[in-house]
């Protein structure tokens, strides 16, 4: 019934598909002398398994050597932290939004259609939100902090810094360390020195040693933030067009979960410089120790002595 150009993936024959509408399909059934409504059409199709369907994006584009070491080693250090009682937070950059009269995907109840914008041109924007989070994953709360100027290292710690100062060292009193999972690159690259200098220097602010543990490339979906906080963020504020920092503030605010997920959302007025570069002499000076296993993507900033 579904030969057609359009119809199935030519070079694998498992995988049977259509994009054709169910009136489509009925219009060529009728023309080769087998008529059938479109309602007959979706019954037989519904009762051969076939569904609509989104791609669905699962196939890895590569794999590291180390991917699985890594992965044991990230879930070894997890259990790890939480059997002792310490803190465990998962960190990542949101999609930057543009703040203005722009269309978002999603639909509201209400008694007028939202008017906004037919195009969505940068220029006509009131700047842009960037959402850097932190997820704890023993209390099952996380945060947002929102910026309006760049996605920078210096971002990602003060992001990190502001968190503990305000929730993490209430929380986790007695805690000397923290385990911070995060991707491999962005404003926390683990190529990046400047970061790893940021972070040392966060370090030394906090007299916390903060472990770091990368996922391997091309695995950034595995890093808890990314399945349990930001698709409720974006369900969040479905529909509704995010004119300034303070409106999405204040829909991102309204992200639950039926599992009791906690969020708190603030607002950092800083601006964050791009193109900063490490010191000379900071590789010579750093107490960054690199562990012996997979060092490029595990190691632990130690506060410096004063």
């Amino acid at each position: 019934m579904l030969k057609d150009h359009t119809a199935g993936d030519p070079m694998r024959e498992d995988v049977k598909w259509t994009n054709l509408s169910r009136r489509q399909i009925s219009r060529r059934l009728r023309k080769l002398g087998t008529p059938a409504g479109k309602n007959v059409v979706s019954q037989l199709l519904y009762e051969q398994g076939y569904r609509r369907r989104k791609p669905q994006k699962k196939r890895t584009m590569g794999q590291h050597a180390d991917r699985n070491a890594q992965f044991e080693n990230i879930a070894g250090l997890k259990q790890e932290f939480l059997d002792a009682g310490k803190p465990v937070i998962s960190i990542d950059t949101k999609k930057k939004e543009m703040l203005g009269s722009f269309h978002r995907d999603g639909v509201t109840d209400a008694v007028e259609p939202t008017i906004v914008n037919d195009h969505d041109f940068a220029s006509s924007s009131n700047g842009k939100v960037i959402p850097h989070g932190i997820y704890d994953l023993r209390k099952n709360e996380a945060s947002l902090h929102l910026n309006s100027s760049h996605d920078t290292t210096e971002l990602c710690c003060a992001s990190i810094e502001l968190w503990w100062r305000e929730q993490g060292r209430f929380d986790y009193p007695d805690a000397d360390e923290v385990l911070i999972l995060c991707d491999g690159g962005g404003s926390n690259s683990s190529s990046a020195y400047i970061f790893k200098e940021d972070l040392q220097a966060l370090s030394n602010r906090l007299g916390l040693k903060l472990r770091i543990a990368h996922y391997p490339p091309y695995c950034s979906k595995y890093n808890p933030i990314e399945h349990r906080v930001f698709p409720h963020v974006t369900r969040a504020c479905r529909g509704v067009p995010l004119e300034t920092i303070e409106t999405a503030r204040h829909y991102m605010e309204k992200t639950e979960t039926t599992k009791g997920l906690n969020m708190v959302v603030r607002i950092m007025d800083k601006v964050f410089e791009t193109g900063r570069q490490y010191a000379s002499d900071f590789k010579k000076n750093m107490t960054i120790q690199f562990d012996a296993l997979l060092p490029k993507w595990n190691y632990t900033a130690i506060p410096q002595s004063t």
